[in-house]
């Protein structure tokens, strides 16, 4: 039966954003255009929540198997990122839950009792990753793209290693992703909201957490897996805390936002990132069959290729600026 998992979270998260779409819910939480903003109409921002109807009816099939330090602290963040989108929380309240979710997911899973040094290093891990998740969240297909070939790459390592019931649950997540992206793609008709990406952002750390607690994969394949939406989010907020600009405040200065402005469009700059992903992904699929040991060459080549990306977009970015401004 867990095998119809990711087949049921498509087919749940499809139906519910259908649903919703023409619900009062549906109707009340609708994303403004802002100074972030890449649309310029107001668009439902619900997919998240049939999003996670669709992951959480796909994991009830496997309930037993479910570790609650994964599933307690991603529900809390579900409800109050559902609240955020509906009526608007403090942003120290928001970044409160992410916290204790954090160390939820690290002194559940058992990190601590085999090395505390190991907390300093994956608590902050998973707060950035829950929220660079939202952060990258700005462009139609891109954050349902990445959850598809981030979740299906942790199932297919899973699977390598014999543990059918881990991949079922990273599928799931993909699949449901899939079900959204029918309604995400450029043009998009619906967005998935913080209910969605945040959940999403801290199940990428968890999921990664657990599969590297259960010896399933080493633990720098979760970052590898992915890193496009780590190196967009992580320099971009360097850049801008160097440059001292508020980390709360809403902004354009994300790569794939750039991408967008200069003309590329959502559908070709979800399209880049989908070969991206892949290709990341991939790499560490292929780097984790052959050794275990951190691949510093691969990590080395990828830190490469994100550089010049960004060099080559900087540059492409201030000559697009100054004939904005001549």
């Amino acid at each position: 039966m867990t095998h119809y998992a990711p087949m049921i979270a498509a087919l749940v998260t499809l139906l519910a954003i259908t649903i919703l779409l023409f619900s009062k819910l549906g109707k009340e939480i609708q994303d403004i255009p802002n100074e972030r903003s890449l649309h310029e109409v107001p668009i439902p921002r619900i997919g998240g929540v049939g999003l996670m109807a669709g992951v959480l009816t796909a994991w009830a099939l496997m309930l037993m198997s479910l570790a609650w330090w994964v599933v307690l602290p991603l529900l809390a963040l579900f409800v109050v990122s559902l609240l955020d989108d509906k009526r608007g929380l403090p942003v120290r309240l928001r970044l409160l839950v992410h916290v204790i979710a954090a160390a939820l997911l690290v002194f559940g899973s058992g990190i601590a009792a085999q090395n505390i040094l190991l907390v300093f290093l994956v608590f902050p891990c998973v707060v950035w990753m829950t929220n660079l998740y939202n952060f990258m969240d700005g462009s139609d297909g891109l954050a349902g793209g990445m959850t598809f070939f981030g979740f299906t790459m942790y199932g297919l390592a899973a699977l390598m290693h014999g543990d059918d019931t881990q991949a079922m649950l990273n599928f799931s997540v993909g699949a449901a992703a899939l079900g959204f992206l029918y309604y995400n793609l450029y043009p998009a008709k619906v967005f998935m909201g913080d209910a969605g990406s945040i959940p999403l952002g801290f199940l990428a750390a968890a999921m990664g957490l657990w599969g590297w607690e259960k010896e399933l994969w080493p633990g720098w394949f979760p970052l590898l897996v992915f890193s496009p939406f780590v190196a967009d989010a992580t320099v971009t907020l360097l850049k801008r805390t160097v440059r001292g600009a508020k980390i709360t405040e809403a902004h354009r200065e994300h790569y794939y936002q750039r991408l967008v402005q200069i003309g590329w469009g959502h559908r070709n700059v979800a399209l880049f990132s989908y070969a991206l992903m892949f290709a990341a992904g991939a790499s560490a699929i292929w780097e984790m069959r052959h050794s275990a040991k951190w691949p510093w060459f691969l990590f080395l080549i990828w830190g490469g290729i994100y550089a010049v990306m960004m060099l080559v977009l900087d540059s492409h970015w201030n000559t697009f600026q100054r004939k904005q401004h001549e």
